[in-house]
Order: structure tokens, then C-alpha cells, then sequence
């Protein structure tokens, strides 16, 4: 059976680690060591020491930085809802269960994605979307997350023009941030400028928005959609600035 040890043997590197990066070892070893889901921080803590009368634990000067360590990872584990405490006398004496959640993590092998989607901060969203589409991104629903965004900045962009409902798409803010009469366009700005900007939106609208509302699309790759929905926020606050 694997040990904190056996996974990370060198305590420089596991000093190195920040405590989500961590968390991943820590998980798997709870699920192995857990018996019905039921685990407790001192049944990893005991690796750091190793056995009784071995010499295979961590070395004796860097115990307790070990130990530091693993209960920073083990309460990024409780605060993500991944080990609850288990309900009853047990959950007061420091025994912990597996969440729902956890389970669903190790059985896909998605802690990585997991783990970089609760850690994007919200307050990157524009107020306006950041509580449905951040969840979506913890959720792993990339696609509707940046779908939601980008219909957001097209809904922003018609009710500012104050355009008709049949205004959408590229054509709809080309015509908003038109560089002579787009009422968006900011006319005190270089006319390079302004153009540049209504390619801005009529390309972001055109590239993430537009291809969802016809045709599936897969993103695979968390961090990408996370990029797609910030530039979102970006531009639904310069429309915010037009107001």
C-alpha cells in the first residue's frame, strides 16, 4: 500500500509543493487508506514518521515541516468540499469522508482540471456574469460557460445602442462600434483606434460566441476557457464605460 513517503520520498520536494498540488497525493492516499470512505488526517501523518523502529520516515529535522504541509493540503481538501466530516461523534474526533464530489474527481482523473477551475477567481468576472459562468467552469461545463459570456457582452452591446432584438451577431457590433457612427464608438479616441475596437468585438463575438449558437464545440482545455471568458468580461465593462 502506497504512503506519503513511497509518493514523495524526497521532503524538498514536498516541501515545494503548494498545497493543492499536494492535495492530489493526499487524496488518492486517503481513498487507498480509508476504510467505507472513512479517513483520518493521522493516518498519512503517521508516514512522515514512518514505522516504528525504521528508519524511513521523513528526517527528523524536517518532520515538522512535513507535517505543516500536509495539514495545509489536507484543509485545501476540506475547504474544495472533497473530505467532509463524518457525520456524529467520528466527524468531532477529526474522522472525514469522502464527498460525493471527491469520488466523482479520483474516478475521472480530474483533479488537475478540478483543482484549476476552483482556484480562478471570480472577481476576474464582470459582475454580470460572474456567479452562473464561475460555476460552470467549476462544474467543467466550459462550452456553456463561454457561450453565456459572449451572449452577455452581444445582450450588453444591443441595450446600450439601444438596437432592435433583430440586431445580432458580428453585423450588430460592427454597426455598435462602427469608427463614424456607431453609438459606442468613442469619437475622442484616433480613428485606428475605434476601428480596432470594432474588430475587437466583431471578432470575439464572431470566433466564441457565434460558432455555439450554431454547432456544438468542445474545449477541452480549462485555462482556455477561462481566458475566453475574462476577455468576455473585458469587453462587457468597456461597453459598461460607454453608457
Amino acid at each position: 500500500m502506497a504512503t506519503l513517503i513511497s509518493l514523495i520520498s524526497d521532503i524538498e520536494v514536498l516541501l515545494a509543493l503548494a498545497p493543492e498540488e499536494l492535495a492530489e497525493v493526499v487524496l488518492r492516499l486517503a481513498q487507498e487508506h480509508g476504510h467505507n470512505n472513512l479517513i483520518h488526517l493521522q493516518s498519512i501523518a503517521s508516514h512522515i514518521h514512518g514505522s516504528p523502529g525504521a528508519n524511513d520516515g521523513y528526517p527528523q529535522n524536517r518532520r515538522k515541516d512535513a507535517e505543516l504541509a500536509l495539514a495545509e493540503a489536507w484543509n485545501w481538501l476540506s475547504m474544495q468540499g472533497l473530505l467532509i466530516p463524518e457525520p456524529g461523534s467520528n466527524g468531532n474526533n477529526g474522522w472525514m469522508l469522502l464527498s460525493r464530489r471527491a469520488q466523482t474527481v479520483l474516478a475521472n482523473n480530474t483533479f488537475k482540471t478540478y483543482a484549476r477551475s476552483v482556484g480562478f477567481p471570480k472577481a476576474l468576472l464582470h459582475p454580470s456574469i460572474a456567479d452562473e459562468v464561475w460555476l460552470d467552469i467549476v462544474r467543467g461545463d466550459l462550452e456553456t460557460a463561454v457561450f453565456k459570456a459572449f451572449r452577455a457582452v452581444e445582450i450588453a452591446v444591443r441595450e446600450v445602442g439601444h438596437f432592435a432584438d433583430t440586431d445580432i451577431g458580428t453585423a450588430l457590433v460592427r454597426k455598435a462600434f462602427d469608427k463614424t457612427t456607431g453609438p459606442l464608438s468613442d469619437q475622442q479616441q484616433p480613428e485606428a483606434e475605434r476601428e480596432a475596437l470594432a474588430h475587437l468585438f466583431a471578432g470575439s463575438i464572431g470566433s466564441y460566441k457565434n460558432p455555439h449558437s450554431h454547432r456544438t464545440v468542445t474545449i477541452n482545455d480549462t485555462m482556455e476557457a477561462q481566458e475566453m471568458v475574462i476577455l468576455a468580461s473585458h469587453l462587457l465593462r468597456i461597453v459598461d464605460s460607454r453608457q
